[in-house]
């Protein structure tokens, strides 16, 4: 590989949870990335081919094998990733709940979904760790699950919480990271979202029939603050990247 500019793989589960505003990150620092959609049965590549793989969200649980079994290779690919090459990771939503149960954590229904513009707190591990250098140490955030972290994995550190979820975000070693909610989203992200049956449901039976409107609006008046703590979050990632892309070259 060359040792100009590292190469992300990004796993998706349905085709709209791709990895959002970051996407403009990427090309403006002529980043190349990789999706993969498992969910229409593309294979996982060789992981010795990038430096740094992403786990996006999608309308699964991450119980759901007998309808979904690439889940499977998909775990075996995130403990490979994170364990064995220690390869810089970054799970959103589903894709943070994978890396829990990956690692041996507990993922179950949530006792209150978690679905509108709410804050979070980042815990004292939060607060000294890189991934959220200069993000406030209590923020807004757009959440949209019904599952969660209920036990985090042997030998990880819980970043952030929120009142009704203990587990928002995850550090691993020094390398991986991953978060409950959604920073990657964009002004489209909403309404494409709502047209997702599961989503759909969801959104209604938490904020009433009809919601999505008011939702999108909310989302749009927080969007530069989204995105602002976006940036960050990826620059503070990236800057890990590059130090194991420079250390691997």
């Amino acid at each position: 590989m060359s040792a100009s500019e590292p190469r992300v793989l990004v796993f998706q589960h349905i085709a709209i949870e791709h990895p959002g505003v970051f996407r403009d990150f990427l090309h403006e620092d002529g980043i190349d990335w990789t999706a993969v959609e498992l969910d229409e049965g593309e294979p996982i590549p060789d992981l010795g081919g990038y430096d740094a793989l992403w786990v996006m969200g999608g309308p699964m649980d991450v119980w759901e094998d007998a309808d979904h079994p690439w889940l499977g290779p998909e775990r075996a690919a995130i403990r490979e990733a994170v364990v064995e090459r220690r390869m810089p990771f970054f799970g959103f939503c589903l894709g943070h709940q994978l890396l829990a149960q990956a690692l041996g954590g507990e993922v179950g229904p949530a006792e209150t979904p978690e679905i509108g513009i709410l804050e979070v707190d980042l815990t004292d591990a939060g607060r000294s760790s890189s991934i959220f250098e200069g993000v406030p140490a209590t923020h807004c955030c757009l959440q949209w699950h019904s599952a969660e972290v209920l036990r985090a994995p042997p030998g990880s550190r819980v970043l952030a919480a929120s009142r009704d979820c203990a587990v928002q975000a995850l550090g691993f070693g020094d390398h991986a990271f991953s978060i409950q909610y959604h920073v990657e989203i964009t002004g489209d992200t909403v309404r494409e979202w709502g047209a997702v049956p599961a989503y759909e449901q969801a959104l209604e039976r938490v904020m009433g029939e009809g919601a999505l409107a008011a939702f999108e609006a909310d989302a749009a008046a927080h969007m530069d603050d989204f995105n602002r703590n976006a940036r960050r979050i990826y620059d503070n990632f990236l800057r890990v990247v590059r130090r194991t892309h420079v250390q691997a070259a």
